[in-house]
């Protein structure tokens, strides 16, 4: 017999160890939003892969679950109780969750608690599937910090599929958001005033089926019809124009004209059949300036006719009007306070000091019944922000802010998804005791919507348990939650580093900042365009780019890095690949206009005839090579997305210049390149891509 030496005891310890399973283990479980209490004191007996029995303790209805996550039967051998208490201890949508060693119980505030209750059981649940770990053991006490969380879906350029709006729904209320304001200018097909409505809009029984599944997700939505202001989805079209403020501009209504009521109020009629669950009519009334076609009222007055009586419609119709408020207090002169951090107290006081009384006068005909929105993408922190919802809150008007996951931000969103002034105005809200906090996406420049998504999460948790995680332990949980554990890593993070990349790639090619504007020149290729080498002054070109080409370099060093680091991702991913993909595309554009300055570097050095043609042939290669680039980006974002336009659409006046505004078909995202391969076949001529010719010929 084999003698058993110590040595040989210790490697088998070590070998059954290894291959015991890892349900004994405790797992990571980063849960999104995290909750306000969470104390896990061990590891339960209840397996990843276990069916649950469920039972209703009085009789509740088991809320909408994910079964992909988990499953529960009629039998098991554990059991998952739930049960509504209206006494529970905590604020409306509250709840308690316990896992003991073979049981799970939830006890949730209303229906909406219970709900949460078990969204939060079912990320500690998929986090359990990924690790194959079994459940902690653990209490959960948890409740929002701010009873309406809602985001913002601008649907005014393009549509996703249908289908996306579905899973974006479960998506959102999983991380317990409870509220959608969306604004649909012209993509609902209107009944009253069909004109408006695009050809690819979607019907009013097609959104109110979203709206419908919306509210069994304990999520209601609210439409924002603009008005006042933002108005050329209405007012481009001809049968509308005898209603415009000034006959020149499709912007602004006349809110003189009785008939620009007529058509608001059939628009939000419209709305409201289509998004019937909402408390809210979100009115618009932002960045406008109006005249009454000249008549002799201040714009102030005008402004608050025209919100006294979309305001008293909503109200007759059982909704709370939302306006933005930053007109009333531009046209006071009290609004730029609100974006200079650096002012203080003394400063902004001065301020409203010398013109409050420009509010005062018309203080009566601010509606009492109106929310103000008070919205702030860059300083909610700013004492003149501060001041302003303050000023709101004194005269008996309801205020709520209003943060933003994308503004102007092209291709991608920036400032690591806007989380420090996303927590800025979270906490503020909180603090103040306001009832709720709006994230806004615009779609002006139109990125993909799955590269919201980060903001959108970081949105969930600033909004549910306030400032309780730093921005790498969020970025962290959203990663394990969208991607999977194998990603929660920082080493697996690429997001903030593609910033650079694509901040730099929106004018790489262009000689400043000018690819919003492109549409609105005479000659584009000759003010935009950067110049090209002259072969007659070798070198020059370079020498004139040096800091751009420096850059350029930097920027496709960093893109290579970062391909690397998306290829490594998808391979680890254990859900939500489409998301890569995206990024994965974006990261590919990005680097592709830093390949394109330095080849014309190259071609600008080069001397001999067989260099000259070597780097000619290779631009000819570049532009044949942008075109799969642009072919595969489509396909990857025409997955979820609408791309281009109905062919009888009317593109507006675009006083706000929004590239995704600017051509019918998909051509506004790659406008800059067009015209940038546009201006080197016509300057460096045809005959450079010609193996044969003298590219020196003139």
């Amino acid at each position: 017999m084999r003698k058993i030496t110590g040595i040989y005891l210790l490697t088998l310890f070590v070998l059954l160890f290894s291959c015991s399973p890892k349900e004994n283990k405790m797992g990571d479980f980063k849960l999104l939003p995290q909750p306000q209490e969470f104390e896990v004191t061990g590891v339960s007996s209840i397996s990843h892969d276990a069916t649950l029995k469920a039972e209703a303790k009085n009789g509740e209805v088991l809320p909408i679950i994910n079964n992909d996550i988990l499953l529960l039967g009629d039998e098991g051998k554990y059991t998952l109780s739930y049960e509504m208490d209206g006494n529970l201890d905590t604020p409306a949508e509250g709840y308690t969750l316990t896992i003991t060693n073979d049981q799970i119980l939830i006890i949730g505030k209303d229906e909406a608690g219970l709900f949460y209750g078990l969204k939060t059981l079912e990320q500690l649940m998929e986090d359990a599937k990924d690790q194959k770990v079994n459940l902690p053991l653990c209490q959960l006490k948890d409740y929002p910090s701010l009873a309406y969380r809602s985001v913002h879906l601008d649907v005014k350029h393009h549509l996703e599929k249908t289908e996306y709006y579905y899973e974006l729904l479960d998506k959102l209320a999983s991380y317990k958001i409870n509220g959608i304001i969306l604004e649909v200018e012209d993509k609902l097909k209107f009944k009253r005033q069909p004109t408006v409505a695009s050809a690819d809009a979607l019907s009013i029984e097609e959104w109110k089926n979203i709206s419908d599944y919306a509210k069994e997700r304990h999520i209601e939505i609210s439409p924002l019809v603009q008005g006042l202001g933002h108005a050329s989805f209405i007012l481009k079209h001809p049968e509308y124009t005898e209603l415009r403020d000034s006959p020149e501009s499709d912007w602004a209504f006349n809110p003189l004209d009785p008939k620009t009521y007529e058509v608001q109020f059939d628009l939000y009629l419209d709305a409201m059949e289509a998004f019937p669950y909402g408390r809210y009519l979100h009115v618009g009334g932002d960045e406008v300036h109006t005249t009454g076609r000249g008549s002799k009222e201040s714009p102030l007055k005008l402004q608050l006719m025209w919100l006294d009586k979309v305001a008293k419609f909503a109200e007759e119709h059982g909704k709370t009007p939302i306006f933005w408020d930053d007109m009333p207090l531009k046209q006071a002169d009290v609004y730029d306070p609100m974006f200079k951090k650096d002012m203080t107290q003394e400063e902004v006081d001065q301020v409203w000091k010398d013109n409050e009384h420009k509010l005062l006068e018309f203080l009566d005909i601010f509606p009492k019944n109106c929310i103000y929105m008070r919205w702030n993408y860059s300083s909610p922190q700013a004492l003149g922000n501060i001041k302003a919802m303050q000023w709101f809150t004194d005269h008996g008007m309801e205020v709520m802010g209003a943060t933003a996951g994308q503004t102007r931000w092209v291709l991608m969103p920036q400032e690591e998804s806007n989380m420090e002034n996303i927590r800025s105005f979270a906490v503020s809200s909180i603090d103040s005791g306001l009832n709720g906090l709006l994230l806004t996406l615009w779609d002006d420049d139109s990125p993909h919507f799955e590269l919201y998504m980060r903001g959108i999460l970081a949105f969930a948790e600033y909004s549910w348990v306030g400032d309780k995680r730093s921005k790498e332990e969020i970025k962290s949980a959203f990663r394990q939650r969208e991607y999977g554990y194998t990603l929660a890593d920082g080493n697996k993070a690429f997001i903030t580093d593609l910033e650079t990349p694509v901040a730099f790639w929106k004018n790489a090619l262009l000689k400043k900042n000018q690819r919003n504007f492109l549409h609105q020149m005479k000659d584009p290729l000759e003010e935009a365009v950067i110049d090209f080498p002259n072969k007659e002054n070798i070198g020059a070109w370079s020498l004139a780019n040096e800091e751009r080409l420096k850059t350029a370099a930097q920027t496709l060093s960093q893109t290579d890095s970062i391909a690397k680091k998306i290829e490594n991702a998808r391979s680890l991913a254990l859900r939500n690949d489409h998301n890569l993909q995206v990024y994965e595309q974006v990261n590919k554009l990005a680097g592709y206009s830093p390949k394109m300055l330095l080849a014309l570097r190259d071609y600008d050095i080069a001397e001999s005839r067989e260099d000259i043609m070597a780097t000619a042939s290779k631009l000819k290669e570049l532009e044949s090579e942008f075109g799969s680039l642009r072919k595969e980006l489509e396909m990857v974002y025409g997955k979820t997305r609408i791309l281009n336009k109905p062919d009888n659409y009317i593109l507006d006046q675009d006083h706000h210049v929004h590239l995704a505004n600017q051509t019918i078909n998909f051509d506004w995202q790659f406008y800059a390149e067009i015209l940038f391969f546009k201006k080197l076949n016509q300057e460096l001529g045809k005959e450079i891509y010609m193996e044969n010719a003298d590219p020196l010929k003139k």
